[in-house]
């Protein structure tokens, strides 16, 4: 079966340097795609559906680690396995451990050959390991929603109670909005913006969401999306479908959450 891989870097160099250490150490691996950015990254590889992806970590548009939870979130019922991830970073020894640690393998830039070998001969490994077991899709998807869970388990800690957002400033035109964070019911990334929705009504902050999580209290609100934030006293229930999907009731509004696949495991009873 051909072995096919997706690299997105956004260094045009590094890019060409890799695809060619990759041509010499893996002759037969196919590179289906080489994309610069993270949007890019996502769409082609849930169009591709390569069996590895080469992510850089900083990249425009999304961070390869968001794209690797966009992907546990939006890959296909039904495609091929999940992919095996390989990070490119240049972060120094220590936060290269934190990654180490998840069995997700990572390429310290610049990236040497003989590291690059080592990285080869583990994917080889296990792309065999999951052939001679007849791993099927859905447990490749669910051993990779495991590992996305315990990485992102590992990112920086939550806010202390001195660091947390107690209140919202919230603008519209000449007028700041004062929305205490207690009355907030979720919140939803938009574009550039984050819709803060209270049982009254909604506000705009222009933030995004990676820099609004840090601020909230993890045990109150809780992700359920990679683009949504809900307080957890504000879910009235969670209807789980035969299909695995959970949607959200909530109290004071009439919205529906949906809850990706990756944060599924929140909701079970007691």
């Amino acid at each position: 079966m051909q072995t096919t891989a997706l690299i997105a870097e956004d260094e045009p160099l590094l890019a060409q340097a890799l695809q060619a250490d990759l041509a010499q150490l893996w002759p037969e691996l196919t590179i289906a795609a080489a994309v610069g950015d993270g949007l890019k990254a996502l769409q082609r590889t849930l169009e591709l559906q390569p069996a590895v992806c080469f992510l850089d970590i900083r990249m425009p548009g999304m961070s390869g680690l968001e794209v690797a939870q966009a992907l546990a979130e939006d890959w296909p019922e039904g495609g091929k396995p999940f992919p095996l991830l390989v990070f490119i970073t240049a972060y120094d020894e220590y936060a290269v451990q934190a990654f180490e640690a998840q069995a997700v393998d990572y390429l310290l830039k610049p990236v040497e050959p003989t590291r690059l070998a080592q990285c080869m001969q583990r994917l080889q490994r296990q792309l065999a390991q999951r052939e001679a077991n007849a791993q099927s899709a859905p447990q490749a998807m669910q051993a990779a929603l495991e590992q996305m869970r315990a990485l992102l388990g590992a990112q920086p800690s939550p806010a202390t109670p001195a660091q947390r957002l107690e209140v919202i400033q919230a603008a519209v035109g000449n007028t700041v909005h004062m929305v205490p964070v207690d009355d907030v019911i979720y919140f939803e990334a938009a574009d550039k913006y984050i819709r803060v929705v209270t049982a009254e009504r909604e506000h705009l902050i222009r933030l995004s969401l990676r820099e609004l999580l840090p601020q909230l209290d993890a045990q109150r609100f809780w992700q359920i999306h990679r683009g949504t934030v809900v307080q957890a006293r504000c879910i009235s229930s969670a209807q789980r479908e035969e299909s695995g999907k959970v949607t959200l009731t909530l109290r004071g509004r009439p919205d529906k959450l949906t809850v990706s696949r990756l944060y599924a495991h929140l909701f079970k009873g007691m």
